[in-house]
């Protein structure tokens, strides 16, 4: 039955993937007005962390933020089935890299680097990544419950052939690609939510808030470079990236320092455009442990 249900969603996604950008943007119309008005998809949830995150904003300016948020939302959603058909070529061309020098002189070192980004305008499209640059290109891949989706996912992130491994076994990967002396990056998506005891807390967007660490301690322990992305929507279907060398080495930064400088580069590209960020996300569902320390930036 699982395999059933994989090729039946298989065979709807690439029916989809097939149609033209301007019937995916008509269906994406349709769905912001149903989203939006009919089912209110998590509406309070994106309502809420709009007020909290910007308390300095009228009710109007919310209420416009909101439904920029889900009409980006919806085209998101639409040209999410694109990955399964789009050429190389294609994509290229509706994704552009304006800096990948910094890959080049990266590799020019010999410096294994993160490669850090958030939830922010359409991280889907960024499966390209492995064609752009030399290194082993390792991608933390956490499971999806639904069983046709997790395969569909799989089967969609590895046209571009990047190494997926479990959370928990990402450290041991880099090391034996380090030990090979292969050149190898790892992806993290740094805004994802963690236990409500982790150890890092911070302020974010004008809220105590947690955040993983694996990056700073994988960073700091392999002695790698540390990459943001800011992905920036310039027109409907079109994006461009920016790599931004954050540190050239992790090591020698001090304690949290990776951390911090990935968390205020999010936060900065966030409250430029704030429409292209997850809203519908509970990232700030969890308060604060008494016992565990706030870390100022």
């Amino acid at each position: 039955m699982a395999s059933i249900g994989y090729y039946l969603l298989f065979g709807f996604t690439w029916i989809i993937s097939l149609m033209p950008f301007w019937v995916l943007y008509r269906m994406s119309d349709l769905l912001f007005l149903v989203a939006f008005y009919v089912i209110r998809y998590r509406k309070k949830t994106v309502f809420k962390n709009l007020r909290t995150s910007f308390p300095e904003k009228t009710e109007d300016e919310i209420n416009r933020l909101a439904r920029a948020f889900y009409r980006h939302f919806c085209d998101f959603l639409v040209e999410m089935p694109k990955n399964i058909s789009l050429s190389t070529e294609h994509l290229n061309k509706r994704m552009k890299f304006n800096n990948p020098e910094v890959f080049r002189e990266l590799e020019e070192k010999n410096m294994n680097f993160a490669l850090v980004s958030a939830h922010y305008n359409n991280w889907e499209w960024l499966i390209a990544l492995p064609a752009k640059m030399r290194h082993h290109f390792l991608v933390i891949y956490r499971p999806l419950k639904n069983k046709a989706f997790d395969r569909l996912s799989s089967y969609i992130r590895n046209r571009y052939k990047p190494v997926l491994i479990p959370m928990e076994s990402i450290f041991r990967e880099a090391v034996k690609h380090r030990s090979a002396g292969d050149l190898f990056s790892v992806w993290f998506l740094a805004d994802q939510r963690p236990p409500r005891n982790s150890r890092f807390w911070t302020r974010f967007l004008n809220h105590e808030t947690a955040f993983f660490e694996g990056v700073e301690k994988i960073s700091r322990k392999l002695n790698l470079a540390v990459v943001f992305m800011d992905v920036q929507k310039i027109k409907r279907g079109y994006y461009e990236v920016n790599l931004k060398l954050l540190i050239e080495n992790a090591a020698d930064v001090v304690e949290d320092g990776v951390t911090l400088a990935c968390i205020r580069e999010m936060e900065h590209e966030i409250r430029q455009r704030p429409e292209f960020w997850l809203w519908s996300h509970k990232r700030f569902k969890h308060t604060r442990p008494e016992n565990i320390k706030l870390i100022a930036s």
